[in-house]
């Protein structure tokens, strides 16, 4: 074969394996983005536990990002509004259990410890003991081995969804009781509103409006609250009346903002956070209350993590450049000063 002949072939070889290659990592780009998109669009499972129509269960969040109201808030409720009210109202009237409860993402000692978190809430409530025996019978002699597990998983959900710690009345003994975390006490800058029982609706609203993007259309929050066993009109036997609980009362006391989406015709609702969610707790401590709740750690949520980082440091931020005008007024030596002429009450 002719010299020239032999270049061209090798030429040709070349290029089209070089336009291979280019089409190659061309689709890994592609494949890779789509990964990024769906890790960041992958709907959060904000709720996976037993219904509140007879106790409450953990919320629990896939890592992911915020999605938006068309997609359900990304909650695993993503579905049509009909069915997720049927199932809803069937789990309701189905000796309380959810039917999330049965995903199976939460494996069995979970589902366990769900059903141990009921039984903790309605002895609480109820002011009865709260007995190892029963909670035995609970979890089922098939899983006693494992019950220690169980009892510490029902524990940590009590802890911190709730804020009520559970302690043995004696040390190796058959009976129990709930106390309030000290540790929910100890900062004089919270509020009762973080204890229990009200502690249980509000973090996971928050958390359900954060994951939303700050906006949480009405419908959607209430298809949240179904999940829970929670409806509007039905008074809860532990938040009382939902709707004026979330409505009213929680937005009197500024932890929540409820207002009509602008420009809607025929008017629509929606939630924000309210100034004392923003001054009492933040996207970071929402985003460890979701990782806690997954036995994972905040970074395992990329999406939003990227998010909670930069508000922390935006609230460093004013920490800092508000430390020196509070430290002033010493810097005076208590000698007067003229009145500043933004103060509209001199005196």
């Amino acid at each position: 074969m002719p010299r020239g002949h032999k270049s061209k072939l090798r030429a040709r070889e070349r290029r089209h394996q070089n336009k291979a290659e280019a089409q190659s990592l061309k689709s890994a780009q592609a494949i890779a983005g789509e990964e990024e998109e769906a890790a960041c669009s992958s709907s959060p499972v904000l709720w996976d536990g037993p219904s509140t129509s007879t106790g409450a269960g953990p919320l629990q969040a896939s890592p992911g990002a915020p999605a938006t109201s068309s997609t359900t808030a990304g909650m695993s409720y993503e579905r049509s509004a009909g069915k997720a009210k049927g199932r809803a109202r069937k789990s309701k009237n189905s000796s309380g259990a959810s039917t999330f409860t049965k995903k199976p993402g939460l494996n069995i000692l979970s589902q366990k410890a769900n059903k141990l978190v009921q039984y903790l809430l309605n002895q609480y409530k109820k002011k009865e003991p709260i007995r190892k025996a029963d909670m035995l019978k609970i979890v089922h002699k098939w899983y006693r081995k494992d019950f220690s597990e169980v009892l510490r998983k029902a524990t940590d959900l009590m802890d911190l969804v709730y804020g009520l710690e559970v302690k043995e009345v004696k040390p190796n003994g058959n009976f129990y009781t709930l106390v309030h975390n000290q540790d929910d006490t100890d900062d004089g800058s919270l509020s009762t509103v973080w204890r229990f029982p009200i502690k249980g609706i509000l973090m996971p609203l928050l958390s359900m409006i954060f994951l939303n993007g700050y906006r949480a259309p009405e419908e959607e929050v209430w298809k949240f609250l179904n999940m829970m066993g929670v409806y509007a009109g039905e008074i809860h036997f532990i938040f009382g009346e939902p709707r004026k609980l979330i409505t009213q009362d929680l937005v009197q006391k500024e932890y929540l903002v409820y207002q009509q989406v602008p420009n809607s015709d025929p008017p629509r609702y929606e939630f924000l956070w309210g100034p004392r969610a923003h001054a009492e707790t933040s996207k970071m401590k929402v985003l460890e209350f979701l990782a806690k709740l997954n036995d994972s750690e905040p970074t395992a949520f990329p999406c939003v993590y990227q998010e909670a980082l930069r508000d922390e440091e935006e609230r460093a931020q004013a920490r800092a450049q508000a430390e020196p005008r509070a430290g002033s007024p010493s810097k005076a030596g208590g000698h007067p000063t003229a009145t500043s002429s933004h103060d509209p009450h001199p005196e």
